[in-house]
């Protein structure tokens, strides 16, 4: 039908043309962006994923910045270290030169100090952006909080939506080389806790490695740092040269001998007297007469004649009369000369005698009247000694401080074992949390010997509830332990009291400052400073390690950040990119449609010019 109103075929034409037009715009705004999806309406899911990566993008691209920045630190640190290793191995090489005979050791430290200073400089010249890690100020560096530098490593997005940015940590006190509070790995460290109290005491400053070591506190008290106590004994000497001719008539020898009576220390005083006290009444031990004649010499070896020629002769004569009562004599006795050499000489004049302790719990020898009837007394002599006993000890206090160590959250942590009169040692154990818990204090201090006597008997108590621990009355600056007299009265040998197995977590440490090596002063040190330089060497060269594997792990991390940002691109695009072949080609297709839709209306609407003619 034709209309006069409607023309239907124009309308046609008119949508078919809008249609195309739509969609040739879509794919103009397609190839001139290159996106399939460029905006929500296009495709809502995938639009969110690509906005959301592209974002991530831009973040790791962010980290692969901050990588490169971290590298620049980690380079410079690195490189002032290894250079630092060269001085040090300068450094060792004059400390052995100074070693020669007739080098003068004054012009050697003053190469030393010109190598020393380039240390320094080089330590304090390795900043970079302001950040020094060779030269730090830091006032706890073994606090794992407080000396952590971070590198930032990685952006990650958890599978919940949630982001973080990873950070690679390193800690100071493996690198610094100087600290303004010390520790760095030239300087010695602050952490010492030196005698623990009294608890042992120092035996070697410096050590061979540059290092302190010490020694438990030991229990004997005439000798703090014996091992147990000791028997009473005392030596004489046998006339050399002159026999004891027992043959003329009525001729004999006698004494008395006293065993093990108790001391009576109330005439001490003193911390001597403290650790020795001990209520009364005294045991009065054990006393016997002897008497020595012809008869007496002949029963034991009649081939003597009753003359007794020589000092072994007599000790074993002494011998065979006295110890069933209790008493031990000695003759050919062996001796150390010079004393302390591990020389030892046979002499053949001084003869010892001491107690077997059978007579209860004291320790004690005495020889008393001795009188010779037409004999000599074979230099047998009036004469006594008491045992020590070793169940007391002294500690000479000395303030000191658990400190913070590292990510260990209890501190410097200290081990050790504890035994009295040799019975099985109990394992005790405390650390700068169980100081600070006990003692109501954040500082890991013990400051005073009363705070060192709450320590001591927190830890010693529950497994030897017999044991006096208290600050002396006679010199506040000494802590006394020792078995409680009432129910241990017991001297010499098998009385012991000590610490053993002293471990501190910290152990060994340094002792020596590098800059305070000075061979001119102290050339006696010179071995010390070389096994110094060896082992801060080392120390030096293991901080370069750890700086180097942290600049291969951030060589890798950036590695890896490109290939993920180039991996994000890839697959934000296998996303929202168009297919650019295909969009070109349905742009022409579209173009072609669009000049057949035009011609389409053209050609509709001259129909209806032509029917309008009719009318004219």
């Amino acid at each position: 039908m034709t209309s006069m109103l409607t023309n239907g075929s124009a309308t046609v034409a008119l949508q078919t043309l809008r249609t195309i037009s739509s969609d040739l715009h879509l794919a103009q705004r397609t190839v001139s962006s290159g996106l399939r999806v460029a905006a929500a309406a296009d495709n809502a899911a995938y639009w969110s994923i690509s906005t959301t990566m592209r974002s991530d993008g831009m973040a790791i691209s962010a980290v692969a910045d901050s990588l490169g920045l971290g590298a620049a630190k980690v380079d410079t640190a690195y490189a002032g270290m290894n250079a630092v290793i060269e001085i040090l191995a300068e450094f060792k090489a004059k400390l052995v030169a100074a070693k020669e005979e007739g080098v003068d050791k004054a012009k050697v430290q003053t190469e030393l100090e010109q190598l020393k200073a380039q240390v320094s400089n080089i330590a304090t010249s390795s900043s970079f952006n302001g950040q020094n890690w060779l030269n730090t100020d830091i006032d706890q560096i073994y606090d794992i909080e407080t000396n952590k530098v971070s590198v930032t490593s990685s952006f990650t997005r958890s599978s919940e939506g949630g982001v973080s940015v990873n950070r690679t940590d390193l800690h100071l006190d493996e690198i610094s080389l100087f600290n303004s509070t010390g520790g760095g790995l030239l300087q010695s460290d602050p952490r010492d806790v030196k005698t623990l109290g009294g608890m042992r005491y120092m035996s070697s400053y410096p050590s061979g490695s540059g290092t302190i070591y010490y020694t438990e506190t030991g229990s004997d008290w005439m000798n703090p740092r014996g091992d147990s106590g000791s028997n009473a004994g005392f030596f004489f000497s046998f006339p050399d040269g002159s026999p004891l001719n027992f043959n003329a008539p009525g001729s004999q020898l006698t004494f008395d001998l006293i065993l093990d009576k108790e001391f009576d220390t109330s005439a001490l005083t003193g911390v001597t007297g403290e650790l020795l006290a001990m209520p009364g009444p005294y045991d009065p031990g054990y006393m016997t007469s002897v008497t020595i004649t012809k008869a007496t010499v002949d029963a034991f070896n009649a081939s003597w004649g009753g003359i007794v020629s020589t000092n072994e002769d007599f000790a074993d004569l002494l011998n065979d009369l006295l110890y069933a009562q209790g008493a031990s004599v000695f003759g050919n006795f062996t001796r150390e000369e010079p004393p302390n050499s591990n020389i030892f000489v046979h002499d053949p004049v001084t003869m010892y005698i001491s107690t077997r302790q059978m007579h209860g719990d004291g320790n004690f020898i005495e020889i008393a009247n001795v009188n010779g009837v037409g004999v000599s007394t074979g230099g047998l002599v009036n004469d006594q000694e008491f045992g020590e006993k070793g169940s007391g000890i002294s500690l000479l206090f000395d303030p000191f401080t658990l400190q913070i160590d590292g990510d260990n959250p209890d501190g410097v942590e200290v081990d050790f074992k504890f035994s009295i009169n040799g019975a099985p040692a109990t394992s005790h154990n405390f650390n700068r949390t169980y100081v600070n818990n006990l003692l109501g204090k954040e500082t890991g201090a013990v400051e005073t010997a009363d705070e060192m006597v709450t320590l001591l008997k927190s830890l010693i108590d529950p497994s030897w509830p017999n044991t006096i621990i208290e600050v002396s009355s006679a010199d506040p600056n000494f802590i006394i332990l020792k078995s409680d007299p009432a129910v241990d009265r017991r001297w010499g040998p098998g009385t012991s009291i000590g610490f053993s197995d002293i471990i501190v977590s910290i152990e060994p440490i340094p002792a020596i400052n590098f800059l305070n090596i000075d061979i001119e002063t102290n050339p006696q040190l010179v071995d010390h400073y070389l096994d110094y330089i060896e082992l801060s060497s080392q120390r030096v060269i293991a901080g370069a390690s750890i700086l180097g594997a942290l600049s291969k792990r951030i060589e890798m991390q950036t590695e890896f950040t490109e290939k993920i940002m180039s991996t994000i691109d890839r697959g934000i695009g296998r996303l929202v990119d168009a297919d650019m072949s295909e969009a070109s080609t349905r742009l022409k297709a579209l173009q072609s449609q669009e000049q057949l839709a035009m011609r389409s209306l053209a050609i509709a609407n001259t129909n209806t010019d032509r029917l309008l003619e009719l009318f004219r």
